[in-house]
């Protein structure tokens, strides 16, 4: 049931706002509106990946997204929530051909710039959803994104944007990790450590059901990544060490601070 709400339309389950002959519901509008915010603010440096054992988390998450995908020059990946493109950057140097997609211009517009000596990465700026479905991908990927999702209708649509044998691989908050479960949960401390209002972050287990369910094989969910951004660099090292160790101990690695996800959509 719809209603007409200020001018614009909107329904009971998720508002709809008609902008520039356009709808966008509620939850993009929060995501454009965050994106703006970090635009102006240092995205990168909210997201922690400035500081020096930020700049490491970066790379090694960028390594273990890329290990779960098919290797070769002439692949063909879709990056959802490219940001301002430095995980763009990192992805880039796999030889693949990327399309980097982000809802908002603010972001985009960086991206662009610093992706501009890189002729294998085209940057859009759309919403997700509204992506065409009749162009195929080899894999679909990204950094921190699926969280800002309405996830299952999400990978619903990422399942039919792959190709046959298909991959998906992405990192993703865990909602076990106490730091995240706080943040994600309260929502005075959610907007102080500047998080968009919708966003939010999975179980391990959550997450294999949703992609059984939208059809995916080969699921693998990998609690990993006990660096925090504000380590010292003297400790940087140490600190990887010993996550190693508690990436590989059973109950301690499922409060990690992220998850690897991965899947594979069958051949047709």
């Amino acid at each position: 049931m719809a209603v007409i709400e200020n001018g614009g339309i909107c329904c009971w389950k998720d508002k709809i706002h008609l902008k520039g002959g356009s709808l966008i519901s509620e939850r993009n509008q929060h995501e454009i509106e965050h994106g703006r915010m970090l635009a102006s603010k240092g995205a990168e440096s909210i997201w922690g990946w400035e500081s020096p054992a930020g700049k490491v988390r970066a790379q090694r998450r960028a390594r273990l997204i890329l290990s779960r995908l098919p290797s070769g020059y002439k692949r063909s990946y879709l990056e959802i929530g490219c940001g301002t493109g430095d995980f763009t950057r990192l992805f880039s140097q796999s030889g693949a051909s990327i399309t980097a997609v982000d809802i908002s211009e603010d972001l985009t517009a960086i991206a662009r710039k610093n992706l501009s000596a890189n002729p294998d990465v085209d940057v859009i700026t759309s919403s997700f959803e509204d992506l065409p479905k009749d162009v195929k991908f080899d894999a679909v990927i990204g950094s921190s994104v699926l969280h800002h999702l309405d996830i299952q209708p999400a990978l619903t649509q990422i399942f039919q944007l792959l190709k046959p044998n298909g991959v998906l691989s992405f990192a993703e908050p865990n909602m076990l990790n106490p730091q995240i479960m706080i943040q994600k949960n309260i929502p005075w401390i959610k907007k102080k450590m500047g998080d968009s209002p919708d966003e939010t972050a999975f179980f391990s287990w959550q997450m294999s059901r949703y992609l059984q369910t939208a059809g995916f094989s080969d699921i693998q969910v990998t609690p990993f990544d006990w660096l925090h951004p504000l380590i010292p660099p003297l400790l940087i090292t140490t600190i990887s060490s010993i996550g190693r160790v508690f990436e590989n101990i059973p109950v301690v690695k499922e409060f990690a601070g992220s998850l690897l996800i991965s899947a594979r959509k069958g051949s047709d």
